[in-house]
């Protein structure tokens, strides 16, 4: 009875860090895209600024 319960119990602990990490790595996907729509509209900027 006991090991099922440390069973049960490490199952959920892992359950849990999954989805935590995959909440993370969403989360780092979209700070990437944003970050990578900044930079290109800093070039851009820059770009522009040179030209003149």
């Amino acid at each position: 009875m006991r090991s099922l319960i440390y069973t049960l119990a490490v199952v959920a602990v892992v359950l849990i860090l999954l989805g935590l990490l995959v909440k993370a790595v969403k989360w780092l996907l979209i700070i990437g895209v944003i970050a990578l729509v900044a930079s290109i509209a800093m070039g851009v900027i820059k770009g522009r600024r040179a030209l003149r």
